[in-house]
């Protein structure tokens, strides 16, 4: 295999792992999240508006940081400085 080969499908690996690894804090943090506000309404039922729209908020605010490790991974997949190294070699 070629070097630009290897790299490829090196960078790409890491890329994948990168994305599941970064995926995974935010994931655990909307199950708690969801799982807080299940345990607050089920405590205050007459609290259903207040407790679900910080709700959202804050699951909203946490999708953005899993949308954020998708564009930064993007980034360096695409975008390699070590490719333009191995492509003009």
């Amino acid at each position: 295999m070629s070097n630009l080969g290897l790299f490829t499908t090196l960078v790409t690996a890491l890329a994948v792992l990168a994305m599941g690894l970064g995926v995974l804090g935010p994931g655990i943090g909307m199950g708690m999240a969801i799982a807080k506000a299940l345990e607050a309404l089920a405590r205050q039922p007459e609290a259903e508006k207040s407790i679900m729209r910080w709700l959202l908020i804050g699951l909203a605010m946490i999708e953005s940081l899993a949308i954020y490790v998708l564009v930064v991974v993007l980034i360096v997949l695409f975008r390699s400085p070590m490719l333009d190294y191995l492509l003009h070699k």
